[in-house]
């Protein structure tokens, strides 16, 4: 069996297939994408004179795949230049060389037969050892490794990424009964640790665990909107964020799947089983209408919603036609959003007697007993089931973690009292006093199984901070932050103001952090598990101030911002923040001055304050220069000019890295700087940065002076704003907010190559802030940004 993965193959260059050889390319593995031949030249091959026995005409369809990767929305690559590791082939001329790799993985059209022809081949070429894997949505594992050689079949799993395979974190593995144990836990552990994904071990069973359930569910909301006659816009009005679930609720979420998609999945169930779920599986026959007109969803233009201008309107299932979009507003649905904590929401909504509450029970009772009729043959324990939709569905609670929060008790009786059957085991459960399949004791969840709880078992590399905290408590905390023990004398900076935030209680724990651990630890890591690492500075105090002409506040918030910045950049012992997601504006500016940056694979860090009227004000433009400048080879020469120039228009135009590869390409990263594939093992991984810095003697950074462009390099900053400004790309006022940014970065008026104090710098930044929040149209735009959640230009 091999150790690691050091290359792969995909065979099937589809959407699926070039997704799962993105998301390889993009953490390093390359990857050969296999495809069929064409049997039929194009146009343009004709044009130029091609054949079919061109190697260009063989390889078309894997190679018109791999470059559509560039222009995907979402953006399969980190980088664009991952593409260079996705090698395009054919299935007749390059299966031999499957000899030089360690995955295999099929990505063929989703019929059996084809699969197993596909795997035949691939027996007689794959090098033995091979993991050998596909990545059916549904398909019997265990029937396409009919009639293959031994080792294939050791070697032989599912492996079922959800789309896209970048995104998504769920990755199912499904055993046969001859995969080795070897070759199952080697996966697991790959899968989790390399390929960052939330790994469920599911049983061969039709659509396996998420789509099973999920696909159940969606039919089952489906039902009850025709039964109960409600309309599409109000059942995706409490379906979503109300109860937990992703944003595109339930009709969103099908126009976004495609609904050839679904049916394709439903059906692939509803010729597997039987009696009452077959029912449930059947396709409503407006559905059916819709396929029948192409009316998919996003990728044909309407599908449950249609966009006419700017209005999205609904579809009735009755009439066929398009009208304004409704939303369902009763009692329960406006308790509810007083209510605090979704748990407390579920039983605000699923008990009350009106038409929210109805359609929301009869949707939740009966997917909640599905799942569990299937516990023991889709998967061994609840967590798995929970855990895979959660991790493929958005869910923010799984079936029987939704079930603890509007008690289980209570749910059952009522269950009962409508004449529902109720699955044996938990009939059992609750006879013997178990009122809930979860529970926690000094900070570990344990759930209940076979008549017991268990722990549920987590990788060592998940460090979850709501449990450490309760096993541990904090070492201090206010409003905005907490100081926390991570142990091996590793302390942790968490972050928890609404959106993470960054205003004066923040800072005044960043600076009790530093002097802590400068005494008594080996090193701070800054994180948190929020639902973004910061958003940068606290804009409503900011405009508050600033409309207020409290201008002396805002100076010493802003020195204060600074020098808690300075702070981690000499910390005496190693300080690494931990980016993820949104790192925004002073978000960014936590992290440049940090000794390391591990940041999570999709952080979208920039300095974006110029959105809204202001140029960063906590020492971002400075670390940003200084940080090009410390990426410039020692002992060469360079043009300061150009890395003036690159980092005027990095912050000039908000540019935003869309993964953390990009953020390195930006150098809000360095080469240095880590990168976690798996962002629950971001927290670990940034302790890890710690230890070993501290390990290998950690020596505090030297101040040291900074070569600036000074007066004539501002000059020059400036001539792409006033070009941009003559041109009428640029407003009035975003060519004085651009003045004021060039003049920091050139660092005012001295001549060109002076060497300046960082002190120096940092007044000129607080200076140019300062000026830039008095103006009218600069508080207009933090005013809009606020209310609109998007950039004003004036």
């Amino acid at each position: 069996m091999v150790q690691f993965i050091k290359k792969a193959a995909v065979l099937g260059s589809g959407v699926m297939g070039s997704g799962i050889a993105a998301h390889l390319a993009n953490i390093g593995i390359p990857t050969l994408l296999l495809d069929i031949v064409p049997r039929e030249l194009t146009e343009e091959e004709k044009r130029k004179g091609l054949t079919l026995e061109d190697s260009q005409v063989r390889n078309r369809i894997s190679q018109t795949s791999i470059q559509k990767l560039l222009k995907q929305k979402p953006a399969p690559l980190t980088s664009k230049k991952n593409l260079a590791l996705i090698e395009s082939g054919n299935l007749e001329d390059d299966l031999h060389k499957l000899q030089n790799v360690d995955w295999v993985i099929e990505v063929v059209v989703e019929n059996l037969q084809v699969k197993k022809q596909v795997f035949e081949k691939v027996d007689k070429y794959r090098k033995p050892g091979s993991i050998i894997s596909s990545n059916t949505s549904g398909i019997s594992v265990e029937a396409m490794v009919e009639g293959r050689s031994e080792d294939f079949k050791k070697h032989f799993l599912g492996t079922h990424f959800f789309n896209p395979p970048r995104y998504l974190k769920l990755l199912e593995i499904i055993p046969t009964q001859y995969t080795d144990s070897h070759v199952l836990s080697f996966m697991k552990e790959f899968g989790e640790d390399v390929l960052g994904k939330g790994v469920v071990l599911a049983k061969d069973t039709p659509n396996f665990i998420a789509n099973r359930i999920g696909t159940y569910g969606l039919l089952i909301t489906l039902r009850e909107m025709l039964n109960g006659c409600y309309s599409v816009g109000e059942v995706d009005s409490v379906t979503g964020p109300l109860i937990g679930r992703p944003k595109s609720a339930t009709f969103r979420t099908l126009d976004i799947v495609g609904l050839d998609t679904f049916v394709h999945v439903a059906n692939n169930v509803y010729e597997q089983v039987t009696g009452e779920e077959k029912e449930v599986f059947e396709i409503p026959a407006f559905m059916k209408e819709m396929l029948n007109k192409g009316w998919l969803g996003s990728k044909s233009g309407q599908g449950f919603f249609i966009k006419k201008g700017k209005e999205i309107l609904e579809l009735d299932p009755n009439t066929l036609e398009y009208g304004p979009r409704k939303k369902l507003k009763t009692p329960s649905t406006e308790l509810s959003k007083q209510e605090k904590g979704l748990a407390s929401k579920m039983k605000a909504l699923v008990y009350a007697n009106d038409r929210a509450g109805q359609l929301l029970w009869n949707i939740f009772s009966p997917v909640l007993l599905y799942s569990a009729e299937l516990f023991g043959t889709i998967a061994d324990d609840i967590v798995s089931i929970d855990r895979a939709m959660k991790w493929g569905f958005g869910w923010e609670m799984g079936p029987f973690e939704t079930w603890d929060s509007i008690g289980l008790v209570k749910s059952v009786q009522k269950m009962k009292e409508e004449g529902k059957s109720i699955p044996n085991w938990i009939s059992e459960m609750l006879k013997n006093g178990f009122t809930s399949f979860y529970k926690e004791e000094n900070g570990q969840t344990y759930f209940y199984q076979n008549g017991n709880y268990q722990p549920v078992v987590v990788n060592p590399k998940v460090i979850n901070l709501k449990q450490l905290k309760k096993q541990k408590g904090v070492i201090k905390k206010n409003s905005g932050a907490s100081l926390l023990d991570l142990g091996d004398g590793v302390a942790l900076l968490e972050f928890h103001s609404q959106n993470n935030a960054i205003g004066l209680d923040i800072i005044q724990m960043i600076n009790f952090a530093v002097e802590e651990v400068e005494k008594r630890y080996k090193g701070l890591v800054i994180g948190n598990q929020g639902k973004n690492f910061c958003v940068g500075a606290n804009l409503a105090m900011i405009l508050m101030e600033a409309q207020d002409d409290n201008i002396y506040e805002l100076e010493m918030v802003v020195r204060q911002f600074q020098q808690a910045m300075l702070k981690i950049k000499y910390c005496t012992k190693p300080v690494v923040a931990a980016p993820f997601g949104m790192t925004l504006g002073g978000g960014t500016e936590v992290c440049l001055p940090a000794a390391h940056i591990q940041a999570s694979a999709e952080t979208y860090m920039g300095l974006v304050e110029v959105g809204v009227g202001l140029i960063p004000g906590g020492g971002g433009n400075k670390e940003l220069y200084i940080k090009h400048l410390e990426n410039m080879p020692t002992g060469v020469e360079f043009d300061l000019q150009k890395v003036a120039n690159k980092v005027f228009e990095t912050i000039a135009m908000a540019k935003v890295s869309t993964s953390s590869e990009e953020a390195r390409e930006l150098n809000h990263l360095d080469f240095a700087d880590g990168i976690s594939v798996n962002g629950d093992h971001l927290l670990y991984d940034a302790k890890q940065a710690v230890l070993s810095l501290h390990e290998t003697g950690y020596k505090p950074r030297v101040r040291r002076k900074v070569p600036v462009v000074g007066e004539t390099g501002y000059a020059v900053l400036l001539l792409g704003a006033e070009a941009m400004y003559a041109s009428g790309y640029i407003s009035e006022h975003d060519l004085k907010i651009a003045k004021k940014l060039a003049y920091v970065i050139a660092g005012g008026k001295v001549p060109y190559g002076t060497e300046v104090d960082e002190q120096y710098l940092l007044e000129l930044e607080k200076e140019a802030f300062l000026s830039l929040v008095a103006e009218p149209k600069s508080q207009q735009r933090m005013q809009h940004m606020l209310l609109k959640g998007k950039p004003l230009r004036n």
